[in-house]
């Protein structure tokens, strides 16, 4: 009688204290696992044969359990302005999206958190995408590792800065997403980032706007506006009427009272949809609740006629009003758009 074969387990789904309870059943010494977990996490290793430090003979148990489902580079595309596009493959031969945006200094790793997305942002060509899952940690974390290795290769420095700004809603993957980042900060068998150079932007979720707030993150939080109208928001943002702005203020409002940590508004102008005055007064009245400081991004299109950048005298407008009222405002060019790698247009297009 054939012996049942042993379905392995992603290796990297289990956390320190379960690999040393492997380690301890069979019969090899709990300290193993402090290796092996260095191996996986702080040097990125793909192969068990790289753990040069473990017998051969445990490398072989290794193998016989567990899988290193590892990310791979499936197409990279480099803008003339230096960005750099990952169409990233994950181990079932899903496809997403990652970016790394260079300036004279810094580099900044845009990160997807979901397979497609949740919601259904009008303008958006990554909420035209169907959701299909949510990203592992470690599918975010290789993600952030491949980007370092390549502001390391292309721009002779280490990444600076990590924005969940790619494909997906980072708050509806939260679990997922914080174990990423608790990863990517830790300084024993991570990365070691400041959690101060992170920021997980959310179109806005309230309750676990509120959660993370609870959990005592220490990244920063940024918020994709857009209007601070509900009708205009729904319009463009239909979720919001599930989410509605006043719910969003009060979860913003405890966020800042928890933490003292400002809020960043994302915010895109368009012709004829939130370019009045109208918009920009009820911006300014939003802004006042909570201190925050707005970006205002360049559109990005994704050849839909309804959404147009908005005239520069509209943009301008806002940056007066809101200036006038001591909210930093910074109008944000897109980087990478020849390779579609702009803000809200990842959208796999490789495939």
């Amino acid at each position: 009688m054939e012996s049942k074969a042993i379905k392995k387990k992603d290796i990297r789904s289990l956390t320190l204290e379960q690999l040393r309870t492997f380690f301890e059943e069979n019969n090899y010494k709990p300290f193993r696992a402090n290796q092996v977990y260095e191996w996986l996490w702080k040097k990125s290793v793909r192969d068990f044969d790289a753990m040069t430090n473990i017998s051969k003979d445990l490398r072989e148990v290794l193998r016989q359990y567990f899988v290193i489902n590892h990310i791979a580079i499936d197409q990279m595309q480099q803008s003339a302005d230096g960005t750099i596009k990952n169409a990233v493959k994950l181990h079932d031969g899903l496809l997403v999206e990652s970016v790394l945006i260079p300036t004279p200094t810094r580099t900044t790793a845009c990160v997807s958190s979901q397979v497609g997305c949740s919601l259904d942002c009008k303008f958006c060509a990554t909420a035209k995408l169907k959701r299909m899952r949510n990203l592992n940690p470690d599918e975010i974390y290789d993600q952030v590792v491949t980007i370092d290795q390549q502001s390391r290769l292309y721009h002779n420095r280490p990444l600076s800065n990590i924005v969940f700004m790619g494909m997906g809603e980072p708050l509806m993957n939260y679990p997922n997403v914080t174990k990423a980042i608790d990863k990517i900060t830790s300084q024993e068998s991570g990365l070691g980032m400041s959690a101060k150079r992170i920021t997980v932007s959310t179109s806005g979720v309230p309750k676990m706007i509120k959660k993370m707030t609870d959990d005592g993150a220490k990244f920063n939080l940024a918020v994709s506006l857009h209007s601070a109208i509900d009708s205009v928001r729904t319009q463009i943002m239909p979720f919001n009427e599930t989410f509605p702005l006043k719910d969003l203020r009060d979860a913003l409002a405890y966020w800042y009272a928890h933490t003292k940590r400002k809020i960043t508004y994302e915010y895109v102008v368009w012709k004829g949809v939130n370019d009045t005055q109208k918009d920009i007064d009820a911006l300014v009245k939003f802004c006042k609740y909570v201190p925050c400081k707005v970006n205002i991004i360049e559109y990005n299109a994704i050849g839909d006629p309804k959404f147009k950048q908005a005239e520069p005298e509209a943009i301008d407008a806002y940056k007066k009003a809101l200036e006038s009222t001591g909210v930093v405002v910074n109008i944000r060019r897109s980087r990478g758009k020849d390779i579609d790698a702009a803000c809200g247009q990842l959208a796999n297009k490789s495939k």
